[in-house]
């Protein structure tokens, strides 16, 4: 339905003094903390294959042969771009007859906020859903969980085994379970923590932890480990969680969390010939996913 002079009654009076509801400051684009961004021209989907490398090389006997290990293929990760658009109409007589300024002009910074909304909920989304079995990634596994299959036989882990709340002891868990993270054929990963990501209720927490000279909380007068040690990127909100006792790690493992934009976005006006309305439209391709589970650790709280 377009817009039309009933739906923008105050306007056509003279003595408004305000117009407002379209445009507040906005959230960044906050997904960019945790996502890997890349880009893609010309196909429906891109796929993400798991390449093994080698076990730990044995020991070989003088004059004996040596031993030949294989590599090999594992499971896939599949990315399908979706569209996303949306667009508003105003008839002719609307905009005619508004006195105080380009309706479109106002309602196109609207539509700019609802798309970038829609995007920070849609990176959101692979943490909301991280711990739910009714999202899984190429292994068969959701994104955070305690028995990933390793091509090599075995399991890894990204999830803490006791669900637990942002505290001292329990990033301390997180990190020290980052720290004995295996390939898939068993050899120790050198991941290292880059970011804390919380939703708006840690916060505080989150600040006492890691900003803190002191450890938090005690009459010790020990130094905050992690602090010194740990997050070198500090922690970042993501206003669009929306389990405020989960919280997430991010870690320096390539092709973990990734955003890959099909189509960057494109806006377009155009008239209609026999009605008169100008047609508004925003539109774009993209899909956020991930392919390494070690790209980002997390547990779901202790709530």
């Amino acid at each position: 339905m377009a817009i039309n002079r009933a739906l923008i009654q105050k306007q056509l009076q003279e003595g408004l003094n305000a117009i407002f509801g379209l445009e507040y400051k906005r959230y960044p684009e906050q997904w960019r903390e945790c996502f890997e961004v890349s880009k893609e021209g010309n196909k429906a989907y891109l796929e993400d294959v798991l390449m093994t490398g080698f076990g730990a090389a044995p020991t070989k006997a003088e004059g004996s042969a040596v031993t030949y290990d294989s590599a090999s293929e594992g499971w896939v990760s599949r990315y399908v771009f979706e569209t996303i658009a949306l667009a508003f109409s105003i008839t002719e007589e609307a905009m005619e007859d508004n006195l105080y300024g380009s309706l479109g002009n106002k309602l196109s910074r609207a539509l700019a906020r609802s798309m970038q909304y829609t995007k920070n909920v849609k990176g959101a989304n692979i943490m909301n859903n991280a711990f739910s079995n009714s999202y899984l990634g190429g292994d068969g596994i959701e994104l955070c969980a305690t028995n990933h299959p390793l091509q090599g036989g075995g399991t890894g882990s990204n999830e803490l085994a006791t669900a637990a709340d942002l505290s001292e002891t329990s990033l301390e868990d997180m990190l020290i379970l980052m720290g004995d993270t295996v390939d898939d054929r068993g050899i120790p990963m050198a991941l290292n923590a880059k970011k804390l990501i919380i939703p708006n209720e840690l916060q505080f927490t989150a600040q006492r932890i890691l900003k803190s000279e002191l450890r938090q909380g005690t009459s010790d007068n020990d130094t905050n480990a992690i602090r010194t040690m740990g997050l070198v990127g500090g922690f970042a909100i993501n206003n669009y969680l929306t389990d405020a006792d989960a919280w997430f790690v991010t870690t320096d493992c390539m092709d973990g969390l990734k955003y890959i934009e099909r189509v960057k976005m494109k806006t377009g006006t155009e008239g209609d010939f026999e009605t008169g309305n100008m047609r508004y439209k925003a539109r774009e391709r993209y899909i956020f996913g991930w392919s390494d589970w070690r790209g980002i650790f997390g547990t779901p709280g202790a709530a």
